[in-house]
């Protein structure tokens, strides 16, 4: 079960979530729990998996990592016993599971930028009561901090991924191996890549919102150890561009799954599932708790009663 928050989510917080798609809950998390979070995300930088892969972008580097939860103890306990799935429960009103975790590490130096997205469009799941629970142990400026659309988890419309590739593109390499000479590259995972990322062409592209900046409702904070953001996997989201960190930028983000969240077979290749699921040969439309040792429940309510 979830432990208690160091205070109780306010009306006006789950109604922000609910109007605006995404709210920063501060001072939440008890620096028990901060420091949990801090050693996990050190671990897993230093045991890199074969599902871990590296952006270059704009002379900087962000290491991106999956399911650490199942590697790490520390990442496990944090996201199965720590307040944040009560939080997620008590946003949406009803009892919440643990879907998958990723880790985005960057060290001081040029940023590099996470373009923006919905995390709707990487995930084999049904995203009405799909939840994302941002957390660093460092402080995090709001020139550097996540960055959202706000309200747009409210378009009704999922885009295509934002990286990948055109199935249909035949100059796909030769895109790739000009981007490298610009200073855009990933190294790639053994198992996962984002430039493999196979575009369902039948979704409509993201908006360009770095080139529209001035059309858009734009949101972000300055974050805090202990903060919490939580916001909504159909909401657009990302991170400015042309930003120099002057520290580590340690980010974890745990996905969390409402009642209503179901399986959704997804075209192409995205981020894989968990790997104990393929064993349930899950079919589009399953609830999760179909799933529950995959998808384990950490919190329902009655649980803070």
């Amino acid at each position: 079960m979830a432990a208690r928050p160091t205070r109780p989510i306010t009306r006006d917080e789950i109604k922000a979530f609910h109007r605006d798609g995404a709210v920063l809950l501060r001072g939440v998390l008890a620096p028990e729990w901060v420091t949990l979070v801090a050693d996990g995300l050190e671990e897993c930088f230093v045991e890199r998996s074969n599902k871990s892969s590296e952006a270059v972008i704009s002379g900087g580097t962000v290491r991106v990592d999956h399911m650490l939860s199942d590697r790490s103890v520390s990442i496990s306990r944090f996201a199965t016993e720590s307040p944040v799935g009560g939080l997620v429960g008590a946003v949406l009103g009803g009892p919440v599971r643990f879907y998958m975790d990723q880790m985005f590490f960057r060290r001081p130096g040029p940023m590099a930028q996470t373009a923006f997205h919905q995390d709707a469009s990487y995930h084999n799941v049904e995203p009405k009561d799909l939840v994302r629970a941002w957390v660093s142990p460092d402080v995090v400026p709001r020139s550097a901090s996540l960055e959202v659309i706000r309200g747009s988890h409210r378009w009704n419309v999922t885009f295509r991924p934002s990286v990948g590739r055109d199935p249909d593109d035949e100059a796909h390499a030769l895109k790739v191996a000009i981007a490298r000479k610009r200073g855009m590259f990933e190294n790639e995972g053994e198992e996962f890549s984002y430039s493999n990322i196979l575009m369902d062409k039948s979704l409509p592209p993201t908006p360009d919102i770095y080139r529209h900046r001035d059309s858009f409702d734009i949101m972000g904070w300055d974050y805090n150890p202990g903060d919490l953001i939580l916001f909504h996997g159909s909401l657009l989201h990302g991170t400015a561009k042309d930003v120099m960190l002057e520290q580590d930028r340690r980010a974890y983000a745990a996905l969390y799954a409402g009642p209503r969240t179901t399986y959704l077979r997804q075209k192409g290749q995205k981020v894989p599932d968990p790997p104990a699921l393929a064993a349930y040969e899950p079919r589009t439309g399953q609830k999760l708790d179909d799933f529950g040792e995959v998808f384990p429940l950490v919190w329902s309510p009655g649980d803070w009663d």
